[in-house]
This record gives structure tokens, C-alpha cells and sequence, in this order.
């Protein structure tokens, strides 16, 4: 089976299937050649997202601090994250002599390709899906957690202090908000009856979770949001890149495109749970409809699913970045408190809440 055909690319995928098959009779030659360009495809998309977001970043910043941000180089600062890469393509890259080579060179690409692999379920658009696996949410919340290993690594192959204690602080942090992340995710399971996330997008045609799912759902979306925060080492949850205490972290040893691959994958996360958290309880690519308007519904229909889906997004990325600039960095007994006194309890609750919400029927 072709995989361009399985992710649903439309007439697109049919031109590519066809003339890959055209050109490659071997049917395992074939898929390979797909999965390369499907592979080409993200890196295409993500590369400028990830400069987009760089720059975004400097810009919220800036608005909450009251101040310009970036405006010197290229129009209103747009160059100045091309400038920045630049400058990390030219930087040499440094590999301690203490440290594992091997393991200290792999774990940048563990970490970037982890984040990569995790897009595969997410639909960026009506029938525009990488891949639809009828159990995309169990894959996501499964390869996300490898990433922790990428990090450990890179920790503890810099045979350096501050590295190991920053890979050490990010694993316990990974290891426990995981298990609220998954909570919440499981809320919305309960509510639509499959793991598969074209099936979620699908069950909220009729209305968002976040609205008709009523207080379990926003609880969950909450909590989903201050726990993926945590899980990717953004503020004020980044006290594995402690830069007063631990200098740079888990990454303090690294330089030049090394270190860029560790931002990279840092945007990706970010670009991730905001979409995981719009295609959950926002309805991901679907439009905003209310009730019975006709008119409004069908003005709503007008505008493409692709933009719907990552005006989401970017909302939400927009508030995670808003949390940097706005609540001072947690200590390490107040981040595991956070969880394991707070968001874990109430995200157990809030599952027996939902399953008695889910049989009765109390959602629109």
C-alpha cells in the first residue's frame, strides 16, 4: 500500500504515487522513495516554521516587556534569525575531549528526529495527513517520551556537571508531567471513542470539545497546557537550561549546528503540543460553527481548513510564549509539587468526572 495514498495528500499524492511507481518497479524501493519525500517535504516545512517561531518569539517578548524587539536587521527585524544561523553555521563545532563522542554527536539527531516522528498523525488540513493511524494518540504520547533519552544523553556524554544535573532535573521533569499530559488526552478519548486522530477532528464538526465537553474538557485543555509546557523545557518549567544556575543545561557543551539542532527540535515541541491541543479541543481543522446560524456556518465554511488549523495553533503557541515573559522560573520542589500534588489529583478526578459525563450523556 502506498503511503503518499494512506496520508490523504489528494490529487498531489496520486500524481507523486504514480510516477514513483513508474519510475521504481520494486514495491519496497518504491515506499522508501516515499517515505524520502515525505521526509524532505517536513524538513521544507519545518525549517522555515522553526525561523518563523525564532522570530516570533523576540516579538512577544518584546510586547511584553514594552519594547521594539528585532528591528535592525531586514525589514522590522525579519533577518535577524537568518543572521543568527548564519552565525551558528560558521560557529565550529566543539566535541569535549572527555566526553562520548559517539553518544555526545547522536543525541542532538535523537532529539530532532523524535520531534519529527511525533508529527506523523497530526492533520494539518482536511484530508492532509501524514499518517492516520487508528491508534494517534497512544503513537504520540509514545514517541514523544523518547525524546527525555536524547536528552539524557546529551547530559551525560558531555562529562560535564552542569550537563548531567540538567539532564538530570529535564528527565524527572519529562518522567512526571508525561503523566498529565496523558491524562488529558485521555479525556478526550473518553469523549470520542477512538484513539485515531481523524476521528477526534471528525467528533467536533457538531461543535468543539472545549465547548460542548463543558468543565471536564476545559479543565483537561488547562492542564494540558501547563503540562506540555513543562514537558518541553519552555519557562518558567526550564530548570533543566537554568542559565544562572547551570550555565546552558543539558546543551552546555554544545556549538555551532549541534546546539541549532537542540533549538530546532525545541520549536518543533512547541509547534507540536500547541497542535495536538487544537486538533483535540479545538477542532483542529474544523471551522467554527454555531448551532443552527446557517449563514454565519457557511461564511465560516469559506475560510480553508489549513488556516483554521494553524491560526489555532499559533493562539496557543502565542500563549505558551506568553508564560516566559509573564510568571518567574519555578524552584525544583515547587515543579514537582506542581504535579504531584495539583495537576496530577485533579487530572485523576477530572477522569472519573468525564467518564460519568461520557455515560450519561452531559455533552452537548
Amino acid at each position: 500500500m502506498s503511503l503518499l495514498l494512506t496520508i490523504g495528500f489528494g490529487p498531489l499524492a496520486t500524481a507523486i504515487h504514480n510516477w514513483v511507481t513508474a519510475s521504481i518497479s520494486n514495491a519496497t524501493g518504491a515506499l522508501a522513495t516515499e517515505m524520502v519525500i515525505v521526509g524532505i517535504s517536513l524538513l521544507l516545512f519545518l525549517v522555515p516554521l522553526c525561523f518563523f517561531l525564532g522570530y516570533m518569539e523576540r516579538r512577544v517578548a518584546g510586547f511584553m516587556q514594552m519594547r521594539l524587539g528585532p528591528n535592525r536587521v531586514g525589514p522590522q527585524g525579519t533577518l535577524q534569525i537568518v543572521a543568527d544561523t548564519v552565525k551558528l553555521l560558521l560557529k565550529e563545532g566543539l566535541t569535549p575531549d572527555a566526553s562520548d563522542k559517539f553518544l555526545f554527536n547522536l543525541a542532538p539527531i535523537i532529539v530532532v528526529v523524535t520531534s519529527m516522528l511525533v508529527l506523523a498523525p497530526i492533520a494539518f488540513a482536511k484530508d492532509f495527513q501524514i499518517w492516520d493511524i487508528s491508534i494517534g494518540v497512544l503513537y504520540m504520547a509514545s514517541v514523544s517520551s523518547i525524546s527525555v533519552i536524547g536528552i539524557l544523553m546529551a547530559g551525560w556524554s558531555s562529562n560535564n556537571k552542569y550537563s548531567l544535573l540538567g539532564a538530570m532535573r529535564s528527565g524527572a521533569q519529562i518522567v512526571s508531567y508525561e503523566l498529565s499530559v496523558g491524562l488529558s488526552l485521555i479525556t478526550i478519548v473518553i469523549f470520542t471513542g477512538s484513539l485515531r486522530m481523524s476521528d477526534i477532528v471528525n467528533s467536533q464538526a457538531d461543535g468543539w470539545w472545549i465547548i460542548k465537553g463543558h468543565i471536564p474538557a476545559i479543565i483537561s485543555f488547562v492542564i494540558f497546557v501547563i503540562a506540555s509546557t513543562a514537558e518541553i523545557n519552555r519557562a518558567p518549567f526550564d530548570l533543566a537550561e537554568a542559565e544562572q544556575e547551570l550555565t546552558a543545561g543539558f546543551h552546555t557543551e554544545y556549538s555551532g549546528m549541534k546546539f541549532a539542532m537542540f533549538l530546532l527540535a525545541e520549536y518543533i515541541n512547541l509547534f507540536i503540543v500547541s497542535a495536538v491541543a487544537a486538533t483535540l479541543f479545538l477542532g483542529g481543522w474544523m471551522p467554527f460553527h454555531i448551532g443552527h446560524w446557517e449563514m454565519f456556518n457557511h461564511i465560516m465554511d469559506f475560510i480553508p481548513s489549513s488556516i483554521w488549523f494553524m491560526s489555532k495553533t499559533f493562539l496557543i503557541i502565542f500563549i505558551i510564549m506568553q508564560f516566559r515573559w509573564t510568571f518567574p522560573r519555578l524552584r525544583v520542589d515547587q515543579l514537582l509539587n506542581l504535579e504531584w500534588k495539583y495537576l496530577l489529583p485533579i487530572s485523576m478526578f477530572n477522569i472519573l468526572l468525564v467518564t460519568v459525563c461520557a455515560i450519561m450523556g452531559w455533552y452537548f
